[in-house]
């Protein structure tokens, strides 16, 4: 199913009039309008393929209807989100769930949907189908030079996938680490990760980066082998300039300062980008903004202040990708919804005055800098990220849109009702 352009103008005829009037009430109060509308229209997040079809946890997997069977269809479904919100213009691959047989059509066909491919991902984390050996206790890591090889080797073999489609990056995120004391000798772990990324860092492309990602816990709940952002930090650093470390919202222990961080890494050029997710209590995997929007917020403010400081572009310095996990939603909406709720975010924080949160830093006005961010915050952004769709084709109210068209059910009518898509 493709969107043609003249449906979604019909839908927006209809909601004219009434974000005309919002958005006049917002704009009045924003100095710097044009700035921040160039800059919402700018932004873009990645989609990830594995997201498309309705996600699973431990205990079962609940399918949806009309889910994507192929990764034509899935490209296809990330098409239909683009053009509904005209800021999801990327695709993130998983290997090996995603393959492309024949990479000139899949690019071709991305290409007619207005998207590109982002980061390439491996997968390690799971033994596939005709798999030599097993990565039950770890990959990279694993004690076992052979075991360090195979997945070495499918590490190079994703970068080789993602160079015909064009991608830029390849994103490491390892599962291996001990479930109890004793089982593992963290040094000798962490020195045969390093081992192994740096043969996977040689495969690089001049152009490419290897994003390093971490996770305190899970599947593993003793160790993991790279942990926290500054184990990742260590193993980017001792890579290269083309190694950064990924930062995944959910990837941290409750109460983690995330915004600080990321403003510390972003301080050394080490920030390669985003997983987009939220929770409640860990690796959740929830729509974005659903559990704490503040968070999110404050995340963006230090990053919009460290980019800014460095003269970094916002859209295209680094990685901005969804990472969740739509257990009981339709996984497109649930995109949709998470998409929405990064440019709330983004738009947030562009309106803070960073001056005046400056001058209230300097003088140790606590309550003044409190104001300064709260006030941003508690703006009504939407009709800003409506207009700023709306000026360069997409729907001013993309979810609206995708029911109104009925969407999921063309797809449930072309593909069945009983389509499962690959992936978690």
């Amino acid at each position: 199913m493709k969107i043609e352009n003249n449906r979604i103008d019909e839908l927006n005829h209809l909601e004219l009039k009434a974000h005309r009037r919002k958005f006049d009430f917002v704009a009045e109060d924003i100095a710097a309008l044009e700035d921040v509308m160039t800059k919402l229209a700018a932004f873009n997040v990645a989609i990830p393929s594995w997201a498309l079809g309705t996600g699973g946890t431990r205990f079962g997997r609940f399918s949806g209807t009309g889910e994507p069977r192929s990764l034509e269809e899935k490209i296809e479904d990330v098409g239909i989100i683009h053009a509904l919100n005209k800021s999801s213009n990327s695709i993130s691959l998983h290997i090996p769930w995603d393959i492309p047989g024949d990479a000139a059509n899949i690019k071709a066909l991305a290409s007619e949907h207005g998207l590109h491919f982002d980061a390439v991902n491996s997968n390690t984390f799971q033994d596939q189908k005709d798999q030599n050996l097993s990565y039950k206790f770890g990959s990279l890591h694993h004690v076992d030079k052979a075991v360090r090889k195979q997945a070495v080797e499918h590490n190079i073999e994703v970068i080789k996938y993602g160079d015909e489609l064009g991608s830029k990056a390849l994103s490491v995120w390892l599962a291996d680490g001990s479930n109890f004391p004793g089982q593992l000798n963290f040094r000798h772990a962490f020195e045969n990760t390093l081992e192994s990324l740096r043969e996977i860092y040689d495969a690089l492309p001049a152009d490419w980066k290897v994003w390093v990602e971490y996770k305190p816990y899970e599947p593993n709940f003793y160790s993991t082998t790279i942990g926290d952002w500054g184990q990742a930090y260590l193993l980017s650093t001792a890579l290269g300039p083309k190694a950064q470390t990924l930062v995944d919202l959910g990837h941290h222990l409750q109460g983690a300062n995330i915004e600080q961080i990321v403003s510390l890494l972003l301080m050394k050029d080490n920030l390669a980008g985003f997983h987009f997710n939220d929770s409640k209590y860990s690796d959740d995997d929830l729509t974005v903004g659903s559990i704490n929007p503040y968070q999110l917020f404050l995340i963006f403010n230090e990053l919009v202040e460290g980019m800014d400081s460095k003269g970094m572009d916002h859209a295209t310095s680094i990685g901005w990708m969804i990472d969740a996990s739509h257990n009981i939603k339709d996984p497109i909406e649930d995109l949709i919804q998470s998409v929405q709720a990064i440019k709330i975010a983004y738009s947030q924080a562009l309106l803070v005055d960073k001056q005046a949160l400056l001058t209230a830093q300097l003088n140790n006005d606590v309550v003044h800098a409190q104001e300064i961010l709260q006030h941003a915050y508690r703006t009504d952004v939407r009709p800003l990220i409506a207009e700023a769709s709306f000026r360069i084709g997409g729907a001013l109210d993309p979810l609206k849109a995708y029911r109104s068209l009925g969407v999921r059910e063309n797809l449930i009518r072309e593909r069945g009702s009983r389509s499962v898509a690959r992936g978690l």
